[in-house]
């Protein structure tokens, strides 16, 4: 039964390191802002005095959150790849949590601009979001092409104009600008209309749990204080596909650079062995 389960899910040596690094991550975040952790357990307690049920004091959302990205990040796991997505994450995150904290279209409970301790859960996610689209590339795999081509401009076009929308408050902001710009040009230039779609709806698939979770325990508060905004859940889908694409141009790049230094450095190799 065991050697089925880690047959469907493709767990491996990879799988152990990434989850050995998610559980490493989500302790150091504990201790380094020990006072939330704290203040949580604070919470229970005055539940528990209260006389609320056992099961009523446990976050039962938070819990299959966690279950379910442990799972999907130790899922085919490969360090080769997955690095790569991990480092986007950390850097997309950070940008997005303080274009969003820095303009006041959200904040944190804590009133950092941004948190740095939420700033781990954009890789985390990153991976879960790539497995999810892994699965849905399986899935639509006999799906025409002409089905992806004919719903992309009304999904991300619909989107850019929900989002024109959320954020007209921040227009005076440089970040908001930027970012209007930054999802324009990748929404006009597609590489792949149905990985592009098929990410989208991972990404805002689990973006909308995440999101359900942190607005209704009010860690953060849209500035128009939905829990959540239809908004915020679809632009976990759109950052999925920034992200996506970070990765492909930086993975081009990188075989560019290589391609560029091989044979100079062959060349130089094979002329110092002649030397000898």
């Amino acid at each position: 039964m065991l050697n089925q389960l880690r047959a469907v899910l493709g767990l491996n040596r990879h799988s152990s390191y990434l989850f050995g690094a998610f559980l490493l991550t989500c302790l150091l975040i504990i201790y380094i802002w020990w006072p939330l952790a704290v203040e949580y357990w604070q919470l229970i307690q005055r539940y528990n005095q209260a006389g609320y049920p056992w099961h009523a004091l446990i976050d039962w959302l938070l819990l299959g959150i966690f279950a379910f990205m442990s799972v999907t990040i130790m899922a085919h796991a490969d360090l080769r790849t997955d690095s790569l997505i991990i480092f986007v994450g950390l850097c997309g995150g950070l940008v997005i949590e303080s274009w969003g904290t820095q303009t006041a279209l959200w904040h944190y409970y804590t009133a950092e601009r941004p948190p740095l301790w939420i700033i781990p859960a954009w890789p985390i996610a990153s991976l879960s979001i790539h497995r999810i689209t892994h699965t849905l590339r399986h899935l639509t795999a006999k799906w025409p092409e002409r089905t992806f081509q004919a719903i992309y401009w009304p999904v991300f076009g619909g989107f850019y104009a929900l989002m024109v929308w959320y954020v007209a408050p921040t227009f005076d902001k440089p970040y908001t600008l930027l970012s209007l710009l930054l999802c324009a040009l990748l929404i006009l230039a597609p590489l792949n209309k149905r990985l592009a779609l098929l990410t989208f709806a991972a990404g805002s698939g689990l973006g909308y749990f995440l999101e359900l979770w942190g607005t209704t325990r009010e860690c953060w508060t849209y500035y128009t204080a939905e829990t959540p905004p239809v908004f915020a859940v679809f632009a976990h889908g759109m950052a999925a596909v920034a992200f996506w694409q970070a990765e492909l141009l930086l993975e081009k790049t990188w075989g560019r650079w290589q391609s560029g230094i091989s044979p100079r450095f062959t060349k130089s190799e094979s002329v110092e062995n002649k030397s000898k």
